[in-house]
C-alpha cells in the first residue's frame, strides 16, 4: 500500500502534491486567517515582497501560537511600517497602532486584560528610532508582554532611508555616502541596550540567514510566548531580517548579506534568560481617597467620611470652557475631586492653547457610577460655558435635554439654543462683588451644583479646605459656591428657569 505522509490537519489546505509512493497536504497555521481580503484578486498571498522576511517571522509566530494553544487569547499589536497590514494575516486579537507606540498599546492591553497574550511587533526603524521611549520604558517597567523586534538596517517602506540600525559604511537614501559615525553616529543595539535594565527576563538576538538559524529564531518566539504565558515578564526577540528589495539585491544574496555583514555587527547572543522578581509596592494605601487627594492625612488612617449624596445618573459628562485665565480647568479638578470624595468614578482631560492668558481652554469631565471607557465627552449634558466664545463653539455639542450654564447676564440674541435649557449667571459681576474676580469659577461650581445637584455642596468646601491654605481666600471660595447656589435658587423661585427634563435619565 502506498505511504501516505499527511500534515496536521488545518483550516485551510491549499492544493495536494502526488507521487507514487505518498501524498503531501500542504497547510497554514490556525493562526493565519483562511483568506487574506486586502485585495479580491490576491486573497492566499500577503503583500511582502519575494524573500522578505516579514513572511518568514509571521510563520515563526504562528506556529508557536498554534503550538501552545493560545490563538483565542493572543492579542498583536502592528505597527506602521511593512508590517502595517498584518491584521489582515493573524486570525488573533488585532490592535492597529500609531508608528512607534506598539509598547505604549500593548502596556495599556496587558494590563486591562492581564489573561491575555500580547505581543508587540515592530520593525526597525518604528522601535528604534521614533519608538525608542515606548520600547525602553516598558522594558524597563518590565510589562509583561513579548516584543519581535525585525530588524533589515533600513526604512523599507518609505523607500530605504537609514534607520537607526544601519551598518557603519551601509548606503541609504539618506546616506548616500554610507553611514558615517562622525555625522550619523553608530547604529543602535537596542538587545545590548534593553539588556542593561533590570526588569526583561528574555532577550535574544536571532538571525533568518540560513535554516539552522532559522530553526534557532523559532525557538526563540517560542520561548518568548511561553514566558509570557507564565507571567514571567517582559521578553523580546530581536530577528535579523533580510530586505532584498531594499538592499537591491536577490533573496539568496540577501541571506549571505545577513550572515556576512549583519551577523558581525549584531553578534547573535541570548542577553538575558533569568527570572526576575520585581518587588509588588502596588498595595492600597492604608488611608481613604479622601486622606490621598485632599491631603488630610491621619496616623490612624481614618477620616470623616464624605456626607451622603444621591447621584441621579449613571454617567454625567461635563465640559468647561472658556479663556486661559478664568479658572477653567481648575474647576474641572475640583469637580473631578468632589466626584471622587462621594465613590464615583471620574475622569479629567484638559485642552489648552499654549498661552498663559486669553488663550482659549476648555476640560471634559466624567461622573460615573460605572467604569469610564473614555475620558472625551463629545455630547456633554452639561456644558459650562464661560465667555461668548465657547458658548457659541460648544453649545450645539449639548445632548437634548441637556444644560447650559452661561457665565453672563443673557444669550447674545441672534443665537438659538433649542434642544438645551440654559442658565445664566454673572459671574464675573457675583465674584467682584465678594471681592475678587478669582472666585468667578467658585460662582459657577456653585451654581453648577444647585442646578444639577449632580454632587454635595458640602464635599465640594471640604475640597477646597484641604486645596486652599490661605484662609482668606478660603472664605472667599466659601462665599462664591453660596453665592452660585443662591443667584439660581433666586433664579427658580422667580420661575424663569426649569431643570431639564432628560438630565436625570
Amino acid at each position: 500500500m502506498a505511504e501516505r505522509v499527511i500534515a496536521e490537519e488545518a483550516k485551510v489546505t491549499e492544493p495536494k502534491v502526488t507521487t507514487d509512493n505518498y501524498e503531501v497536504v500542504h497547510s497554514k497555521s490556525h493562526a493565519f486567517y483562511p483568506e487574506y481580503e486586502r485585495k479580491t484578486d490576491l486573497r492566499h498571498q500577503t503583500h511582502y515582497c519575494p524573500g522578505c522576511g516579514h513572511g518568514v517571522v509571521h510563520k515563526l509566530i504562528a506556529e508557536a501560537i498554534d503550538d501552545l494553544g493560545v490563538q483565542n487569547e493572543t492579542i498583536l499589536v502592528s505597527p506602521v511600517g511593512c508590517s502595517v497590514f498584518a491584521y489582515y494575516y493573524f486570525d488573533v486579537g488585532n490592535v492597529q497602532v500609531a508608528h512607534g507606540r506598539a509598547p505604549a498599546a500593548a502596556t495599556g492591553l496587558k494590563r486591562a486584560c492581564p489573561d491575555k497574550m500580547v505581543i508587540a511587533y515592530q520593525g526597525d526603524g518604528d522601535l528604534a528610532a521614533i519608538g525608542t521611549a515606548e520600547i525602553i520604558h516598558a522594558a524597563n517597567r518590565g510589562e509583561k508582554i513579548s516584543v519581535f523586534f525585525v530588524n533589515n538596517a533600513i526604512y523599507g517602506m518609505t523607500g530605504g532611508q537609514m534607520a537607526p540600525t544601519t551598518l557603519v559604511g551601509q548606503r541609504s537614501t539618506t546616506s548616500p555616502w554610507g553611514r558615517r559615525p562622525v555625522n550619523e553616529g553608530f547604529p543602535i543595539h537596542m538587545s545590548e541596550l534593553l539588556s542593561s535594565l533590570e526588569a526583561p527576563v528574555y532577550i535574544e538576538r536571532v538571525a533568518l540567514s540560513d535554516n539552522k538559524n532559522i530553526m534557532k529564531a523559532r525557538r526563540a518566539v517560542r520561548k518568548a510566548l511561553e514566558l509570557q504565558r507564565a507571567g514571567a515578564g517582559f521578553t523580546f526577540v530581536e530577528i535579523l531580517s533580510p530586505c532584498p528589495t531594499i538592499w537591491g539585491k536577490d533573496p539568496v544574496d540577501a541571506r549571505k548579506w545577513i550572515a556576512e555583514k549583519m551577523i558581525p555587527n549584531f553578534p547573535l547572543n541570548v542577553f538575558r534568560d533569568r527570572k526576575v522578581e520585581i518587588p509588588n509596592t502596588n498595595v492600597p494605601p492604608h488611608k481613604t481617597v479622601a486622606e490621598v487627594i485632599g491631603g488630610n492625612e491621619k496616623e490612624s488612617g481614618d477620616a470623616a467620611p464624605a456626607p451622603r449624596h444621591h447621584h441621579h445618573f449613571r454617567e454625567l459628562g461635563i465640559k468647561i470652557a472658556g479663556f486661559g485665565g478664568q479658572g477653567v480647568l481648575l474647576l474641572g479638578q475640583l469637580l473631578a475631586e468632589v466626584g471622587m470624595r462621594e465613590g464615583l468614578e471620574v475622569s479629567w482631560l484638559p485642552s489648552y492653547g499654549p498661552e498663559m492668558r486669553s488663550g482659549s481652554a476648555h476640560c471634559h469631565v466624567c461622573l460615573s457610577k460605572d467604569r469610564i471607557g473614555s475620558p472625551l465627552v463629545s455630547r456633554p449634558q452639561v456644558l459650562v460655558a464661560m465667555n461668548e466664545i465657547s458658548l457659541r463653539k460648544f453649545a450645539a455639542e449639548v445632548a437634548p435635554g441637556g444644560i447650559i450654564i452661561y457665565g453672563r447676564e443673557k444669550v447674545p440674541e441672534d443665537l438659538a439654543i433649542p434642544q438645551a435649557q440654559v442658565v445664566c449667571l454673572p459671574a464675573n459681576e457675583i465674584a467682584d462683588k465678594l471681592g475678587s474676580a478669582k472666585v468667578a469659577n467658585v460662582v459657577i461650581m456653585g451654581a453648577l451644583l444647585e442646578e444639577t445637584e449632580c454632587l454635595s455642596a458640602a464635599t465640594a468646601m471640604k475640597v477646597l479646605e484641604a486645596k486652599v491654605k490661605n484662609p482668606t481666600l478660603l472664605e472667599l471660595d466659601r462665599k462664591a459656591i453660596e453665592a452660585g447656589r443662591l443667584y439660581i435658587d433666586h433664579t427658580v423661585a422667580l420661575g424663569a428657569v426649569t431643570q431639564a427634563d432628560g438630565f436625570a435619565q
